[in-house]
């Protein structure tokens, strides 16, 4: 069946939606990598010890926990417009705050409320931008969303090299977030609202004002594919048979982003336990973000080819034998630790797209938010602990030990992936979300591409 709506051509609006909302990733892969140059002045002028270098990564990830949900929930309640600049105002000022800090307890608490506001834009930029993409595009544009995060980290990376040449520079580091935050907030003003959220709390002449707007003067909600099942509240997402793919989403997501949130928060000191010292492993860690845009890439060019469910699976499956390469031979040739590395990166693009178009597809319109904001918020946990856990793990387990660990974590949400993962590809939102057997579990290869 044909859908003006679902069928319609990508168009400079959804390619618009798609750079806006991209943004907060790179916020969000910029605030997290350059923390980890930063420390590198951070920790001697503070004295901090191995549990304080730990708080000051995780911060922003616990900050990012409570942002999801409560972001998520907001979204849904009450629109994706408005907070969709809102936001990252709050980021913007938290940003310039800590170039002031003296004293490492007011450096963790504005990590932890730019870790907030980066959580909160997450489940309203990508509700907005699944709401408004028609069904072909909507896994790639989802998916390159996230490779925003590694450019971001790139970039952070550069900027920190750069900055670590002047005395304090840790300070302009961590405040230079602020810029690209005030970019993205000027151009995402103007946005229009979901014309599926209006359509559910019932403000239809603006839903079809939106559509107009988008799409063309006839189209309007009757051109909109209709969502099945039962409108679902907050309350009942766990209990209303979307239980288990919320499980599903939090398990893979948690042991796709543990050991990746380790490497950029400590990425400098992991290469160095690895005998790259000094500027190389600074060098490394930029290279090594290079490959995870470069694998993310790819992922999004074979997430319709390939399909969801294959695409996790062998992604979970190869990333996670090169961290166990890792964790067996730490003593390895430099080039080789560096091509173990770079497997890893490439490999692990796959999981990291699927954050984003899994959550996005597998719930309805009324909670896709809150879904979404939850599954963020309980995956930070994990993603929290093993980062405040790297430093210490580094220096009382060694390097060997650490890797075999993220390996193990990794090769969980294989298990986890083959026993649980959707093939949703070729479907509408309404069909990859309804509980009525529209979704189901695939086989690992399928052949075809969506046409």
């Amino acid at each position: 069946m044909s859908h003006v709506v679902d069928d319609a051509p990508l168009s400079s609006f959804h390619k618009k939606l798609a750079l806006y909302s991209s943004g907060g990733p790179f916020v969000d892969g910029y605030i997290l990598s350059i923390v980890g140059v930063a420390m590198i002045q951070i920790t001697p002028q503070f004295d901090l010890s191995a549990a304080q270098q730990g708080m000051v990564g995780a911060a922003a990830l616990v900050g990012i926990f409570f942002g999801a949900f409560l972001g998520g929930w907001l979204t849904d309640k009450f629109g994706r417009h408005l907070l969709f600049t809102v936001d990252l105002i709050a980021l913007v000022a938290c940003s310039v705050a800590q170039a002031f800090v003296n004293d490492p307890f007011w450096l963790i608490v504005l990590r932890l409320l730019i870790g907030f506001a980066v959580g909160a834009d997450y489940p309203i930029a990508t509700s907005l931008l699944a709401e408004f993409t028609p069904s072909r595009w909507r896994g790639p544009l989802l998916g390159a969303f996230v490779t925003m995060w590694f450019v971001g980290a790139a970039v952070a990376y550069i900027v920190g090299q750069f900055l670590l040449t002047f005395e304090d520079g840790w300070r302009w580091m961590l405040a230079s977030s602020a810029i690209p935050a005030l970019i993205i907030v000027l151009l995402r003003m103007g946005t229009p609202e979901s014309p599926r959220w209006l359509a559910k709390v019932g403000r239809t002449d603006e839903a079809n004002q939106v559509l107009q707007r988008v799409y063309g003067p006839n189209v309007t909600l009757a051109d909109l594919p209709e969502e099945t099942g039962k409108n679902v509240r907050v309350s009942e997402l766990l209990t209303s048979g979307y239980g288990k793919r919320m499980a599903f989403i939090t398990i893979f997501w948690t042991c796709s982003i543990v050991p990746l949130f380790a490497v950029y928060a400590f990425g400098p000191a992991i290469l160095g336990a690895l005998k790259l010292g000094g500027d190389l492993a600074h060098i490394g860690s930029a290279a090594i973000t290079v490959m995870f845009l470069v694998g993310c890439l790819i992922a999004v060019a074979l997430v319709n080819r390939m399909g969801r469910r294959p695409l996790i699976i062998h992604s979970f499956l190869w990333s996670g034998l090169a961290l166990l390469g890792l964790g067996l031979f730490p003593q390895s040739d430099p080039w080789i630790i560096m091509a173990l590395f770079a497997a890893y990166a490439i490999f692990i693009g796959g999981t990291q797209i699927m954050q984003w178009v899994y959550p996005n597809e597998l719930f309805p319109t009324e909670v896709r938010g809150s879904a979404v904001g939850l599954a963020s918020s309980l995956s930070r946990i994990g993603a929290a602990v093993g980062t405040f856990l790297v430093p210490m793990a580094l220096t009382t387990l060694g390097i060997g030990t650490t890797m075999i660990i993220a390996a193990v974590v990794t090769l969980i949400g294989l298990a986890v992936s083959i026993a649980w993962a959707p093939e949703t590809r070729g479907l509408t939102l309404g069909q990859a979300a309804a509980l009525d057997g529209n979704v189901a579990v695939a086989p690992l290869a399928r052949n075809g591409a969506e046409k």
